[in-house]
Formats: C-alpha cells, sequence, structure tokens
C-alpha cells in the first residue's frame, strides 16, 4: 500500500448522480445503486488507510435533468469527488443504449489519470457497464479490480422469460446477451467480487459458466445512521428534531392527507421505482383484495418521481398506468396514497419514521430484491418489514428478526403477514427495536467500508513484489508507461525500421537507453501475426505500440491488448460488404490472400495504372460510401474506414494519451505512410524512400534523412533533437 494510503476509483456510469439530493427512483437506472456508491465514497474517504477516491459517472448536459450533471468535478469531501466523463453524446439514455459508447469512457478516463498526474491502486467497478470498464482499465495497469455486480444478468433473464417476456423482446430491450458475455469475462478478471449476500453468490453468480473463476466477499451495505435515526428520539428529546425536520414532517402529512379519508390510521409503506419487477401491482392487490386489512391501515405507494406518466419510458408508464387502473378499479379512492415525488435526502427518512409513529409496516413486494437497502432504512427507522424470500431480505430478517418472509406473487400471504404484524402490538414492539439494534450491529457504513478496505489493501498487497517496488520498477504495463512519458516514435517496419542490421542494433539500444522518456511503437501495413513474425526474424523486442493493418489495429506490448476504443471509433460508417460488391465488376481489381483481409481494411492488388485509381474513387463516391483509401509500391490497394490511417491512428494515440502531436516523430519511406508523415508531428523520410514521398519534399516538420533505414531513424532523432 502507498505510504499516504490507497487512492480508488470507482465506476457507476448509468443513472444520475449527485451528492446533493440524488434523484433516487426517478427511473430503473437511479435505484438502490445510486445511493450505495455515493455512501460507499463518501465513507472509504473517511477511513484511515484511504488517501483519496474518485466516483467515476456520466456527465450529462440535458434540459431534461439538472445541469448539476454537467458539472465535471464535484466535491464530496476533502478527498472525495465525483468526476463526470461525456461519452455517447450529452443527451440522458437508459443504461442499455451506453454499451457501444464505454470504449470512449475509457479513453477519456486515461486521459484523465494522466492530466492528474496520480493513478490509481484500484478500480472498482459497479453494475456490469462499470464493472467493464473498470476492468479494462485495470487491464492496461495491471493493477487489482474489484467488482460489485447489484444485479446479474442471467438472473434478470430469467425472471423475465418466466414473466411471459419473448428472447426477442429481452434482447431487444435489455442487450442482455452482450451484457451476460461481460459478466462472464468481469467474474474471470476480477481479483474480488463483492456482493451483499450469499444470495447473490448461490442464485446469481453461480449462473455463470466462470463462476469457480470467481474470488467472493459478502460484505453487507451499511447506513448513515445519523439520518436513518428511531422515530421516537425526537419524542424523548423535544431539542432533537431540527425545524427543517419538522417542517419535512409537516410538507408530507399534508401531502398523504391529500389522499386519505381517515388520516389517523396506521399506514403501509412501499418505496420502490416503477418497474414490473418491483410488484407494485402485487401489493395493491392484496391490499385491494382484504376488506380488513382496509378497515386497519392506510395504503402509501412512492414509486419514483414523476412529473407526467405519457413522458415517462414504456416500462415505468405501464406500472404506473396499472397502478391508477387498479385504484379505480379497486374503488381505493380515500385509502391509497400516489404522491408523485419524494426529495430521498430529506423525506424519505422522515417518511419511515412518519409510518412507524403511526403503527405501521413497511412491504417491499419486489418479485426479487438482491439486497433491499431501503428494508435496512425502514429497519433502522423503527419499521417493522415484509419482503420476498427471494434475495437478500432472507439475510436481513435472519440477522435482526425485525419482519416476516413472504412470496410476493401471492397476494393473500402478502395481505395475511402485513395484518399479522399490524395487529399483534407486542409484536410490532419486538420487530421494531430489533431492527433497530440489528441494523446498527450489522449494517453500519463504518461496518461495510472497514471490511472493504482491508479486502483492497490485501488485494493491492498480494500483487507481485516487483510491482510495488518504488520508480520505474513498479510496473512495466502499458497504462503506466503511456501516463509518464510525453513522448512517442513510430516508424515504419519494411524499408524503414529493417533493411540494415548494424543501425537497427544502435536504434534498439537508444530505445534501451531512454526506456524512462519515450516510448516507441512501429506502424506497418502488416497484419499483426505478419508483424510479429518479422519483428521475431529481425530479433526486434515487442514496441510498447503497434500500428497493423495500414492503421485500421492498435495494439499494446508486450501482451499484445487490442486498443478497443479505436476499433470502436472506425465502426462508424463502415459497410465493407457493400465495397467489395461494387467492386467485384472491376476485372484489374484482384483481392489479396484471405490473411491480408482484416475487418477494417479490404485490400486488392492493382497495377499503377491512375485512370483505374480513378475509377475506384468514382464507383466508391457514386455509392455514397465512406473511405479512405491508400495506394502503394505500385501495386498495393487498401480501403478502410474513413476514420482509418496511420495517421489518424497516431493522432488518436495523442489524444487517448495525452501526448503533444509535436512530440511524436514518425518515420517511414512509402506512400502508406503519407498520411502519417503530414501535420505537426516530427516527421522522418529515410534516404532509400520510394517515388510517391517526392511530393512531401519541401513540406513542414518533415525531415528527409541522407541515410538508409534505420540509420535514417536515428538521423531524425539527432536533428529534432528529440531524446534531450
Amino acid at each position: 500500500m502507498p505510504d499516504d494510503g490507497l487512492y480508488i476509483q470507482l465506476f457507476s456510469i448509468h443513472g444520475l448522480i449527485r451528492g446533493i439530493s440524488p434523484e433516487l427512483g426517478r427511473d430503473a437506472d437511479t435505484g438502490g445503486q445510486i445511493k450505495y456508491v455515493l455512501e460507499l465514497a463518501k465513507s472509504l474517504g473517511e477511513h484511515p488507510e484511504v488517501a483519496k477516491v474518485d466516483l467515476f459517472t456520466r456527465l450529462i448536459h440535458d434540459k431534461v435533468v439538472s445541469s448539476d450533471y454537467s458539472n465535471e468535478i464535484e466535491p464530496l469531501s476533502d478527498n472525495v469527488r465525483i468526476v463526470r466523463l461525456q461519452c455517447g453524446g450529452r443527451k440522458y439514455i437508459r443504461k442499455e443504449l451506453l454499451w457501444p459508447h464505454l470504449e470512449e469512457f475509457i479513453d477519456k478516463t486515461l486521459k484523465f489519470i494522466k492530466s492528474e498526474g496520480m493513478t490509481p491502486d484500484i478500480f472498482h467497478g459497479h453494475y456490469a457497464d462499470g464493472g467493464y470498464v473498470a476492468r479494462e482499465l485495470a487491464s492496461i495497469f495491471s493493477l487489482p479490480f474489484i467488482f460489485t455486480g447489484h444485479s446479474m444478468g442471467r438472473h434478470k433473464k430469467m425472471k423475465l422469460l418466466k414473466e411471459g417476456s419473448s428472447p426477442e423482446e429481452i434482447s431487444r430491450r435489455y442487450k442482455i446477451d452482450n451484457r451476460i458475455s461481460v459478466e462472464e469475462r468481469i467474474i474471470k478478471a476480477a481479483d474480488l467480487i463483492i456482493t451483499s449476500t450469499r444470495h447473490e453468490i448461490i442464485n446469481q453468480y453461480s449462473l455463470y459458466e466462470s463462476f469457480e473463476a470467481g474470488s467472493y466477499s459478502i460484505i453487507p451495505p451499511g447506513i448513515d445512521l445519523e439520518i436513518f435515526y428511531p422515530y421516537y428520539n425526537y419524542k424523548l428529546d423535544p431539542n432533537f428534531e431540527t425545524e427543517n425536520a419538522r417542517q419535512t414532517r409537516v410538507t408530507l402529512l399534508q401531502e398523504l392527507h391529500r389522499f386519505w379519508i381517515e388520516p389517523q390510521k396506521p399506514f403501509i409503506l412501499a418505496l420502490c421505482r416503477p418497474d414490473q419487477r418491483k410488484n407494485i401491482s402485487g401489493l395493491i392487490t392484496a391490499y385491494a383484495e382484504d376488506k380488513e386489512l382496509q378497515a386497519i391501515a392506510n395504503l402509501a405507494i412512492f414509486a419514483g418521481i414523476r412529473k407526467d406518466i405519457k413522458d415517462m419510458e414504456e416500462n415505468e408508464r405501464d406500472v404506473l398506468t396499472k397502478m391508477l387502473l387498479q385504484m379505480d378499479s379497486y374503488d381505493l379512492y380515500g385509502k391509497l396514497a400516489i404522491p408523485k415525488k419524494h426529495d430521498f435526502t430529506t423525506e424519505v427518512p422522515e417518511l419511515y419514521r412518519l409510518c412507524a409513529d403511526s403503527g405501521g409496516i413497511f412491504v417491499n413486494p419486489a418479485l426479487i430484491e438482491p439486497f433491499g437497502l431501503t428494508l435496512i432504512e425502514a429497519a433502522a427507522c423503527g419499521l417493522p418489514i415484509i419482503a420476498t424470500r427471494e434475495g437478500g431480505p432472507a439475510d436481513i430478517i435472519e440477522n435482526c428478526n425485525n419482519g416476516t418472509l413472504i412470496d410476493p406473487t401471492n397476494p393473500e400471504e402478502i395481505s395475511k403477514a402485513t395484518r399479522k404484524i399490524l395487529v399483534d402490538k407486542e409484536l410490532w414492539e419486538k420487530y421494531s427495536k430489533n431492527g433497530i439494534n440489528g441494523v446498527r450491529q450489522h449494517y453500519s457504513w463504518n461496518a461495510h467500508c472497514e471490511q472493504a478496505a482491508k479486502l483492497m489493501i490485501k488485494v493491492q498487497q498480494d500483487l507481485p513484489s516487483a510491482d510495488r517496488e518504488e520508480g520505474w520498477k513498479k510496473s512495466m504495463a502499458i497504462g503506466h508507461r503511456l501516463t509518464s512519458i510525453d513522448r512517442l516514435l513510430i516508424s515504419d517496419i519494411d524499408n524503414t525500421l529493417v533493411g540494415d542490421e548494424s543501425s537497427l542494433d544502435e536504434l534498439l539500444s537508444i530505445f534501451r537507453e531512454n526506456n524512462m522518456i519515450v516510448c516507441w511503437g512501429v506502424a506497418t501495413g502488416r497484419s499483426l501475426d505478419m508483424t510479429l513474425h518479422v519483428l521475431e526474424k529481425h530479433h526486434i523486442p515487442v514496441p510498447d505500440i503497434l500500428v497493423c493493418s495500414v492503421g485500421t489495429e492498435i495494439y499494446y506490448g508486450p501482451d499484445i491488448s487490442p486498443d478497443k476504443g479505436w476499433q470502436q471509433h472506425l465502426i462508424h460508417k463502415w459497410r465493407p460488404e457493400i465495397i467489395r460488391e461494387v467492386l467485384s465488376d472491376l476485372t484489374y481489381l484482384n483481392p489479396q490472400e484471405g490473411k491480408k483481409q482484416r475487418k477494417f481494411k479490404i485490400s486488392y492488388y492493382m497495377e499503377d495504372d491512375p485512370d483505374q485509381l480513378a475509377q475506384v474513387h468514382k464507383i466508391l463516391q457514386e455509392n455514397k460510401l465512406r473511405y479512405h483509401l491508400i495506394y502503394s509500391h505500385g501495386q498495393f490497394l487498401d480501403i478502410l474506414p474513413y476514420r482509418a490511417s496511420k495517421g489518424k491512428a497516431i493522432r488518436y494515440l495523442s489524444y487517448k494519451w495525452e501526448i503533444p502531436i509535436s512530440s511524436i516523430m514518425v518515420c517511414g519511406d512509402s506512400g502508406n505512410d503519407t498520411d502519417m508523415l503530414r501535420g505537426d508531428t516530427r516527421g522522418v523520410v529515410v534516404a532509400n524512400f520510394s517515388k510517391e514521398l517526392e511530393a512531401l519534399k519541401g513540406h513542414r516538420n518533415i525531415f528527409f534523412s541522407g541515410n538508409e533505414y534505420a540509420a535514417g531513424i536515428i538521423d531524425g532523432i539527432r536533428n529534432y533533437n528529440f531524446l534531450s
């Protein structure tokens, strides 16, 4: 562990996260996970062995949400921040639509890390999307990766199928198969998986093929006991309650009393997102079909935040519409309250206490509940609880003995359990006191963070000792290298890097001696396999960066890790099958051998004929195709995505790793190096160049060396004084 404590990065990408008045329940993406990561970040920041915590989420600039979500940095305490990075545009979109944009989030996180000049010690991902981002970053830096799933895709898919959703509908709406595939890889890669309950491990993670590879620890989340205090505190001490709390209490009572004819009765409280899986309709049915229960108590359901139902997402709209229809069909007017909004920071704790003060009960009717944060919040305030047997509530009630487990699909069982607690005052008092005491014993944030921090420290200390040494030996992972240097040298291979063994040996010696200040790489038209073959043939170690297949692929050595952000960038408007089809009648185009064809490179042999080249351009343009065409060595024709080339790949590396373009030196000898050599890089053309580069003579920032092959690269280094 670093001398000054751990630097932890948390990732919770989707949803609306802010430190003040978080909008929990606004929609399906603003549930308990939002509260969890906020509390975790703040509590970890208070731990004596934690120096700094950054909670990364998506920056959103959208008039339909608060401007708070467009602030790049939001301090939560002296050493804890929310960091917002934009990806997938500026609008707020549901989490299932974010998958194609996560590489952008990764790239911008790398830029942020470099700009801050501080590498984290641990990456901790929340939910599958945050887990994906954290896993990729941890791999880049060879650092620990911790995962908290909150809910898992396979289990969700099973439940949705059981509820009658079709596989096609589930795939369309939830992108569930992609999520499951990502989760399989996450389980294998995670150094530690934190779960809230045994149920998560047994009933969710065990569904995965990679289950046995996972390393699991159960750490129940906590709550802030200074906010969720017992309902009787203000009665015991009149000075305990603040004026703000009194005003909140009055506001809530006024809102609830608008709905109820007999407001003096105890009330049954439900608080959840308007989601089908939360089974709100099941609770309403249980209440509506039990006349005795209606006589005993009122019902209040706080189902998220809404302005106008018709403007909500389909899932939320359907749930809320059904609630209103049930109210009407069962004639529950005067008994059922369905308020439109609530403030989680101030109103919800007081709402629990109001319910407890009335002698009421908290019901979580969800079909399955991975943990049940609202259950421990309610219990801490003195409310007995009723919840599903499926999931975390079983652990809560086992630990606290403060309520009853039910089958949420059985309305009669819900109503019977609720009625029993409401009429048996001794049982109500027992459950109330047990909940207050049990939460303090088992579910405080101090206890959670103490366990979590110990495990994080152990994971960090379990790294190989060489990775923890000070200085450059700390790690040779590409993330550490590229975030610690500000110079990059990229060279073509054929006829530039190789061609003269003596000068090549001298150049490699220069790279070794200057390892601390410069990263180096190759840029070639060759495929990855062919690139590695030629490097091995000439006894060249795998460089830091390999730009292959004429700039359509980027890899990092020595592990040959692909740059997925670059791949995602190239997909835009790339139509390879259509390109092949429209060029199929050109008999002078001969497709190159199979291995030379790549996902983002269509390659042909073609004679050096300007008219034929012009015809290729014309056909592609007439078909309104976006492309980038490169012709080199008088015979090779490569058609790439319009965003691809060696030069564009290098500009992407400059952007991603915050290396000034003027601090990048590029070296080449042929036409497919042209776009790499142009611009503000430090260009070097070796003396044995081909005729396509004649036009670059006199171009600013391009040095034509009088030396051939690697000697020309060395000459260029000296010309630009590049390593000084």
